[in-house]
């Protein structure tokens, strides 16, 4: 499923065509999509194909198309401080964008059939949080995953204000998937080849939106045990903040707001993210060519005068000066100006001990 739309040379310009035609509509989605590179959740081999809008699969890890994860974060309104399930995590590529809307305070909940996915999931997950040049732009929910068949939670488990299926459902679980959601919860899932919209607006009352037709393979339906009863999969706990983590997130925000307010002072004067890309144009210069009647003059096989010495010379400078143009313009795009984490700046400036500041910057890498 996918194909919307053409394929970006990069993340950006895939969310650029992604906005151009109506999949991402709000400022929200479109940060998290721009903050995470769709190819970092791609084996090595495969990263070719990361910016096509196209779903992948390889073995257990799959991640559906572009425009498939773009309608499902935006029907399903997210905001900060809510609980999130993930039902079919796979790789956490959705769960991480969630997580970058939740916020610190928010829920952030996974379940996913194959062990070896969520495996990779978490090192996707720390490669991001240690790595990417985008993370200390948000305040973070961090997912949690767990190792089960999404149609053996706990009966008893708590519910959630957003749940997301990324399997096919078939019409007999509907109800299940409903009770997973508190009252004003949105439910997302492919229903009868179509990609659904649920929102619970009262203890037993629904209101149902069919978004677009999609194809999804369907949910693998629990074994019995031996003794006849199915294993029963318990989510993760929704536990309190530590005071270490509270204390974290508390600086890091107050940094931030520093920072915001050193900016607006000088007039946002501070370099703070990448340069555009400037596309290199390479010009070849063509001899003149006059069409006439019968004749054709290039001006290459045509003699100067004697005199005219000084006119070639005058020619050759100013081509010169144009290759120098061009070197110094090509020279500027193969090396743009590195990106300043400005919190990390501020981080390493204070004067605290070293694992102290490691321990703020979440011991990242860069």
């Amino acid at each position: 499923m996918g194909g919307a739309v053409s394929a970006g040379e990069d993340n950006d310009e895939l969310i650029d065509n992604l906005k151009e035609a109506h999949y991402i509509r709000s400022e929200l989605v479109e940060q998290a999509f721009r903050a995470i590179d769709r190819a970092d959740y791609y084996l090595e081999e495969f990263r070719d194909n990361a910016y096509k809008d196209l779903a992948w699969r390889h073995g257990n890890i799959h991640l559906s198309a572009p425009c498939i994860y773009s309608e499902v974060m935006e029907a399903l309104d997210l905001q900060p401080g809510l609980s999130f399930l993930n039902l079919g995590s796979g790789t956490g590529y959705l769960s991480t964008m969630v997580g970058l809307i939740l916020g610190p305070f928010g829920v952030n909940h996974g379940v996913e059939l194959h062990a070896d996915v969520i495996e990779y999931a978490y090192q996707k997950l720390d490669f991001f949080i240690k790595t990417s040049d985008s993370f200390d732009k948000f305040e973070f929910c961090e997912p949690s995953f767990v190792v089960g068949n999404c149609l053996e939670i706990t009966p008893e488990t708590r519910q959630y204000d957003r749940v997301y299926c990324g399997a096919g459902v078939q019409k007999e679980h509907e109800d299940y998937m409903r009770n997973l959601l508190k009252v004003g919860g949105i439910l997302v899932l492919p229903l009868e080849e179509k990609l659904t919209k649920i929102t619970r607006t009262g203890y037993n009352t629904w209101e149902t939106k069919k978004i677009i037709a999609v194809s999804f393979a369907p949910l693998v339906q629990p074994k019995n045990r031996d003794n006849g009863k199915s294993k029963v999969v318990p989510l993760p706990m929704f536990e309190v903040r530590t005071l270490q983590d509270l204390a974290r997130i508390s600086i890091r925000h107050t940094l931030k707001k520093i920072i915001n307010q050193d900016k607006a002072k000088s007039g946002g004067a501070a370099k703070s993210g990448p340069r555009f890309k400037r596309r290199r144009v390479h010009r070849r210069r063509v001899d003149s060519v006059l069409l006439t009647n019968k004749h054709v003059f290039v001006s290459r096989m045509i003699p100067n005068p004697m005199d005219d010495n000084n006119n070639c010379d005058e020619i050759e400078e100013e081509r010169a000066e144009e290759d120098e143009d061009e070197e110094e313009r090509e020279q500027g795009d193969l090396k743009p100006e590195p990106p300043i984490n400005l919190l990390r700046e501020k981080i390493l400036s204070l004067p605290l001990p070293e694992p102290l500041k490691m321990y703020l910057l979440y011991y990242r890498e860069k």
